[in-house]
């Protein structure tokens, strides 16, 4: 409000009420203003008292909520190392069992084969010295055919 307002709004208030009635209403307003301040003071109070009961239990719920959330959270982070550790711990196991078995089976393998080998230039060293001891003794011995019927 500008000061010409608040003049007039006094003018228009003495021509009604007269000189001697104005403090008298003064006081009486005043009364009320303050009076309606002390309510609003009060219930602006018993709100935020009760609302912080509220927001202090919200607090806490919201607390005990973050906690179980983080406790659950390590819980199933824990188990879920110790799964992933049994699992490389088992396929490593599994992978070296794998290896040696290979390994086996390869020397196996070689062995079989060193032996085959070696059976083989045997018995082509036999049959070669057969071979050669037949075509010998057929060379200086040139009777000893024999016939059959």
């Amino acid at each position: 409000m500008s000061g010409q307002e608040i003049f007039v709004i006094i003018v228009v208030a003495l021509l009604l009420f007269g000189a001697d009635k104005l403090p008298e209403i003064a006081r009486t307003l005043s009364k009320g203003m303050r009076d309606f301040r002390k309510a609003t003071d009060e219930i602006r109070r018993e709100f935020e008292s009760s609302t912080a009961d509220l927001r202090r239990d919200i607090n806490e719920v919201a607390g005990s909520i973050t906690r179980d959330v983080t406790e659950m959270s390590d819980s199933i982070t824990r188990d879920v190392n110790e799964v992933k550790d049994n699992i490389n711990k088992e396929v490593n196991e599994f992978t070296s069992d794998l290896s040696n078995d290979v390994n086996e089976i390869k020397s196996s393998i070689e062995k079989d084969v060193n032996e085959v080998r070696e059976n083989l230039e045997k018995d082509l060293k036999g049959e070669s010295e057969t071979t050669n001891q037949e075509t010998t003794d057929q060379s200086t011995n040139p009777y000893t055919d024999t016939y059959t019927d």
